[in-house]
């Protein structure tokens, strides 16, 4: 039920679902009162959702942006960080996802890299589906990023005795950014809507958040 809801209106559920599902085969006392917890909230706020709104002007470019975020080391288990992100179009979330990633990072700088290399695929994605519906993607596409190494290691092609060891296939960020396609910029954490896609927060902080991702129906 939880995967159904996050997968089709409920982004703000993503975290939480993304840790329950590690123990799906082996849950205990502990994992069924968290399980609860998070129904509990679902329940509570049915009013709220996604809202889309459509455009008059056929001709207009869509606006594209997104956001991304990591967990440095965020499984104790396993010392796998966690990968969150959403794409907004038109202001309205269209893409959204919690994960491990896949293969241990040595940095917060590198985490926050690879996961920045993620969205990137989506919004490349997300672009080639609005040409083939014949709809044009206002460029660049701006990414949020509240880590100014990833965003350094992005944009330069110099790399230090850290970052020499990252894959390549992270890199083909910058191509892209050469290209004009995509933009990163700086967002502080407390701005930076995927913060709550990648580690559990405070019910204030994630009420603030929240609000950016999803309407009350009422609205």
């Amino acid at each position: 039920m939880l995967l159904y809801l996050v997968r089709h209106s409920r982004p703000d559920l993503s975290n939480g679902t993304c840790v329950l599902s590690k123990v799906m085969d082996k849950a205990m006392e502990g994992h069924m009162k968290e399980l609860n917890r998070v129904i509990k909230y679902a329940l509570d706020t049915q009013s709220i959702g996604l809202k889309l709104k459509p455009e008059d002007n056929d001709n207009k470019q869509w606006e594209l942006k997104a956001c991304s975020d990591a967990d440095f080391a965020g499984d104790k288990e396993t010392r796998i960080s966690v990968t969150g992100y959403v794409v907004y179009s038109m202001n309205v979330p269209v893409c959204w996802r919690s994960h491990g990633q896949k293969s241990v990072t040595l940095s917060t700088t590198e985490a926050e890299y690879v996961a920045c290399s993620e969205v990137v695929k989506e919004v490349l994605f997300i672009i080639h589906l609005l040409r083939h519906l014949q709809v044009k993607a206002q460029l660049p596409i701006c990414v949020h990023v509240d880590n100014i190494g990833a965003i350094f290691l992005a944009e330069n092609q110099n790399s230090s005795d850290r970052t020499k060891h990252v894959d390549t296939r992270y890199h083909f960020v910058r191509q892209y950014i050469g290209d004009g396609a995509v933009l990163i910029e700086f967002v502080s954490s407390c701005d930076n809507d995927s913060d709550i896609f990648r580690k559990n927060k405070t019910s204030e902080i994630h009420h603030q958040h929240s609000e950016k991702l999803i309407w009350t129906k009422e609205e």
